[in-house]
Parts: C-alpha cells; sequence; structure tokens
C-alpha cells in the first residue's frame, strides 16, 4: 500500500474529546488502527508508555511524523541547508560561466533588454530609432527617444532587468542585461531544494529535486536569457513556497489552538480561529508581482489559492470537525480568498507606478484626451489604465502571427518543438580555413536551443500519469501539490492554442515537473522501513537514471549555452525531426 499523506489521515476519535464517531473508512481511506501493528506505512503510530498528550497527537496527524523529525537536530538542520547550497553552486556555476556569450540581442531580449534600459533613462518604455540593436549592442543608446511606446507586457520584470544593467555594468555589458534572469534562476534551484525538502520531508530527496533543476536545459537557457518568463517562475515559485510554509505553521497554530480546547472538556465546534497568516498574504504580495511581470500568473493565484484552501479543509477535518466543509471555508476560505485576490491585484497596480509617474508613458493621457470615453466613474489616470488593459487583452488574445517555432501546449510536456532562440547565419556560413579556426571543422554551429534535458522531461510526463494516480486513487496531498504548478502554468495555455506560442513558456512549470518526477521517485524507493534488499535496488535503479540524466545535460550544454561547435556535434544533438 503507498503512503499515505497527513491530509488522508481519519478523524479523531473520543479520545481526543469525544468530538467526532469513527469516520467511515470510505470516506478517509482506511480505518483507525487498533495498535501501532496494525498502522499503514505513513500513518501516525501508537507509543508504548506514557500516553501522548493532545497536542503531540494533533502535531503528528497534522504534519506527520517525518516532517517533525526533519529539523530534530543540529546536525538535520545544518545539512537540510549546506546540500541545496551545493547544488545551487552548481546552478550559479552553469548560468554564470561566459553569461555574456552571445553579446547580442536574443531573441526577445530585442524589446525587454531596450525596454529595461528606457525605464531607466525615461521611467517608462520608449521607442527607439530604426535599427537600434547593432549601436545598443556596442553600447550607444542614443537612438532612444521621449516618446511613449506601446507594449503589452507589465513593467516588474523589466524593472528587475533594469537592475541588472544599472548594478551589473551599463548597457555595453550583455552579461548585464542577464544578470537578473541569472540570479532569480540560481535562487530558484535554492528554492526547489528547499521547498522539495520540506515537501517530501527528506533533505536527499529536496536535494535530488535542486539537482535536477540545476542541470535542466530548460532552466539553464531561461536563466540565460533575458525575458519575462524566468521572473515569473521565480515569483510562482516563492509564492508556493510560501504557502507551504503557512500550511506548516497554520497547522502548527491549529493543533495548539485545539489541544488547549480539547484538554479543557471544551466542545470543538467549528475550531478555534488561525490568526493572520503571515506567509498567505506574503505569497498573494508575490503572486501579484508575479502578475506585474506577465498575466499568466493570474492561473497560479487561483490554483494556488484553491489548493491552499484545500489544505485548511483537510486539517479541520483531521482534527474531528463535523462540519469541516463549511467551518474551512467560512473561517479560513472567505479570508484567504479575499486578502490573496485583493492583495494581489493592488500589488500589481502598485507595480505600474512609474507609468502614473510619467505623462510621457503611452495611453497615460487617454482619458484626457476622450474626456467622453471609457469608464467615466474612474479617475482619468485609472480610466486611461484600464482603457489600457484592454488594448493589452485584446492584442494578447489576437495574436496569431505565424513563428516557424510556434508550439502546441500538447508537446511542451515533452519537449516536442523546443525554441531555437539563437543560430547566427555568419557562423554556420563560415568555411575553409575560417571554420577551421573558429571550430575545428569544415562547418560550423553555434546555437541556443531552449530544449528541457530530455530525459528529465520524459521521465517527468511519465511521472505526471502517475501522481495524478497517486492524487485521486489515495489521495497524497503531495501528488496535488507538485501537480498544481503544472496544472496552473501549463493546461490553461490550450485555451490559447489559436495564438503565437512557444514551448518556452513552460519554464514557468519547470519546478514542478522536476518536483513531480522526484514525488514519483520517492514512491519508488519507498519508505526506510521496506523490504530493505528491494529498496536497495530501487535505489540504484533511480541512481542510475539520474546520472543519465547528468551526462545528457552535460552532453547538451554547448547548445544550451551557444558555444561556437562543429556542424555535425551540433546535428547530433537533434534527435528529432521537430527540433530542428
Amino acid at each position: 500500500m503507498p503512503p499515505l499523506g497527513d491530509d488522508d489521515a481519519p478523524t479523531l476519535t473520543a479520545r481526543q474529546g469525544d468530538v467526532a464517531p469513527s469516520p467511515d473508512p470510505d470516506e478517509v481511506g482506511t480505518e483507525l488502527p487498533d495498535s501501532a501493528e496494525t498502522v499503514p506505512p505513513g500513518e501516525p503510530r501508537e507509543f508504548e508508555g506514557p500516553q501522548e498528550s493532545t497536542h503531540r497527537r494533533l502535531l503528528r496527524r497534522l504534519i506527520g511524523d517525518d516532517t517533525l523529525a526533519m529539523d530534530a537536530t543540529p546536525r538535520a538542520r545544518l545539512t537540510g541547508w549546506l546540500w541545496p547550497l551545493a547544488v545551487t553552486l552548481l546552478a550559479a556555476v552553469l548560468r554564470f560561466w561566459d553569461l555574456g556569450r552571445p553579446h547580442n540581442l536574443v531573441f526577445d531580449e530585442t524589446y525587454y533588454v531596450k525596454d529595461a534600459f528606457s525605464l531607466l533613462v525615461n521611467g517608462f518604455e520608449a521607442t527607439w530609432g530604426e535599427e537600434p540593436n547593432p549601436a545598443f549592442e556596442a553600447g550607444d543608446t542614443s537612438g532612444l527617444t521621449t516618446t511613449g511606446s506601446y507594449v503589452v507586457h507589465p513593467q516588474v520584470g523589466k524593472w528587475l532587468i533594469a537592475l541588472g544593467i544599472h548594478v551589473g555594468g551599463g548597457v555595453g555589458s550583455s552579461a548585464a542585461w542577464r544578470l537578473a534572469a541569472a540570479v532569480c534562476g540560481v535562487l530558484a534551484v535554492l528554492m526547489v531544494a528547499r521547498i522539495g525538502r520540506r515537501l517530501f520531508a527528506s533533505t536527499a530527496l529536496g536535494t535530488l529535486a535542486g539537482l535536477l533543476m540545476a542541470v535542466d536545459g530548460e532552466a539553464i537557457v531561461m536563466s540565460r536569457i533575458s525575458l519575462l518568463d524566468p521572473f515569473l517562475m521565480f515569483f510562482v515559485l516563492a509564492a508556493f513556497g510560501a504557502l507551504l510554509l503557512d500550511r506548516d505553521q497554520a497547522r502548527r497554530r491549529l493543533a495548539a489552538r485545539t489541544a488547549q480546547v480539547l484538554d479543557a472538556g471544551e466542545e470543538l465546534g467549528d475550531g478555534p480561529r488561525l490568526g493572520v497568516r503571515w506567509w498567505r498574504l506574503a505569497a498573494a504580495v508575490l503572486l501579484g508581482l508575479a502578475l506585474g511581470t506577465k498575466w499568466s500568473a493570474m492561473y497560479f493565484l487561483a490554483v494556488f489559492g484553491l489548493i491552499s484552501v484545500a489544505w485548511d479543509l483537510t486539517a479541520r477535518r483531521s482534527i474531528g470537525v463535523r462540519l469541516w466543509w463549511r467551518a474551512g471555508i467560512l473561517k479560513d476560505g472567505v479570508v484567504a480568498g479575499i486578502s490573496m485576490v485583493g492583495i494581489a491585484l493592488v500589488v500589481y497596480v502598485g507595480s505600474w507606478w512609474s507609468w502614473f509617474a510619467h505623462r510621457g508613458a503611452y495611453g497615460r493621457l487617454w482619458a484626457e484626451q476622450n474626456p467622453d470615453l471609457g469608464v467615466q466613474w474612474l479617475p482619468p489616470a485609472l480610466r486611461s489604465f484600464w482603457k489600457y488593459h484592454q488594448d493589452m487583452w485584446a492584442f494578447h488574445n489576437g495574436l496569431e502571427t505565424p513563428h516557424s517555432y510556434a508550439a502546441h501546449p500538447l508537446g511542451w510536456i515533452v519537449q516536442w518543438r523546443p525554441t531555437s532562440f539563437w543560430y547566427p547565419t555568419e557562423v554556420s556560413e563560415l568555411s575553409g580555413q575560417a571554420a577551421q579556426d573558429a571550430c575545428g571543422a569544415a562547418s560550423c554551429s553555434q546555437a541556443i536551443v531552449a530544449l528541457g534535458n530530455p530525459v528529465l522531461w520524459w521521465c517527468a510526463a511519465a511521472a505526471v500519469l502517475v501522481a495524478a494516480v497517486w492524487l485521486f486513487r489515495y489521495r497524497d496531498w503531495r501528488a496535488g501539490a507538485v501537480l498544481s504548478g503544472i496544472v496552473a502554468g501549463w493546461l490553461p495555455w490550450f485555451a490559447y492554442a489559436h495564438r503565437t506560442i512557444f514551448t518556452f513558456y513552460s519554464i514557468a512549470f519547470t519546478p514542478w515537473v522536476v518536483l513531480t518526477l522526484v514525488y514519483v521517485i520517492g514512491l519508488v524507493v519507498g519508505p526506510k522501513d521496506v523490504d530493505e534488499r528491494g529498496r536497495r535496488w530501487a535505489i540504484v535503479g533511480c541512481g542510475v537514471l539520474v546520472a543519465l540524466i547528468l551526462g545528457v545535460s552535460a552532453f547538451f550544454y554547448p547548445i544550451w549555452t551557444a558555444w561556437i561547435v562543429p556542424y555535425d556535434f551540433w546535428h547530433s544533438h537533434m534527435w528529432l525531426q521537430t527540433w530542428v
């Protein structure tokens, strides 16, 4: 039988205050064990000796034995940071090594990097003269005007790029253009490792998740190119981590307050209130910043809000609240919905502060120029803001410009049609001695292909199916957690398949792809108290898979990072026709 998450635990019996009858086994997935010998794997076990306190029993029910033991010793707390920091250091090397290569604006850097510099100079995105890229790449920014430019994405990501340019050496350094993306990419690896550790109650599995994130091609490429998507990923991942911390803190608070009620012999009723949920509020702020980077963050806000409330509902069920669904919605859900959505929207609007502050920004004076149009009850600045957003929505929903690397979202999960960001003809057309000097062969290639490690993504695609089965069959909350980012970051794009969209958008849910694979690896290895020989062989098999992933990453690294290589070397990486 697979291990059950703590959300699948049955309600407490009369032994904790006579607050609930024994549950129906069909409702909770298992019967309440009568002794330690009959406890299924993953359930809290009874201890011989003095009876546990109510508080301790509730903690074990709500948090789980493994999580409670995870930071029980100074050594465990130390290694819980050292191993994630070690894989973060590896990620930093892979992302910062020759970050300025190539010294050219790559793909949509032509928009976001120049817009970022304009924010630094003008406070708003402005237009440039004809063919500004060669001059900009040479450090010449004289083509920048003071005429507002029509842009279709919010400003937070561009402000981060601008910060990197400001502290990293100015526009003359291509490494400075990409500095902020690289920093966020490295920190994302640390967050994945620590999130995985908390999610799976295992430093080893958390470190493995960080390692796989560190070496994945999608994550590496998108950390070395200044697009908006790596910042979107960073903020939604940080929000997810904050909600995990909120889940832990709220359950500890619930255990303590419920124990006080039960020990006093009082009626539990709907359960205690949990007070201000600071980590949940932090998640709302982070999701507001994600919205201020790209609008697709709205789906993460919806999914993460729902899963956070679901955790609250199951927590109240686990402590023995009879009408747990009503109590969870009234005491937790309504407040969560209002606070998370409200704070995220306030942060989003606030992220446009420079647009409001500069009358030269595109569309800023629309209401003054069209006094009879728009939403009349809004003040002029907000009326202009609303009209601008209507135009942005129309643009995004109607973008159908053909592109050779456009990709249907169905293939994203297996990286069917990766995005080629860079393949310069001045390298591929070299011949004779020039080619020999450049790459040591008769013909050369230089590429940046936003291709996830194929072995990792193909295995993760299968792992998604396994996790879905575990979620619906065994109701393991961890399966729902690892799938939540994939649901939020991938599935909504099927509604926009008519648009021009690209596989590199999958960077937004790449952390959850990694976490899903590691979750299934944890299922394969199993808990420590299973058959030792079988577990040993499972570890060996999973170790072989991880070694294969690492080897494939080493093989693909040159075409993720614009090395000049022989054409035959590049071609040997094109395993599928759809990759060319």
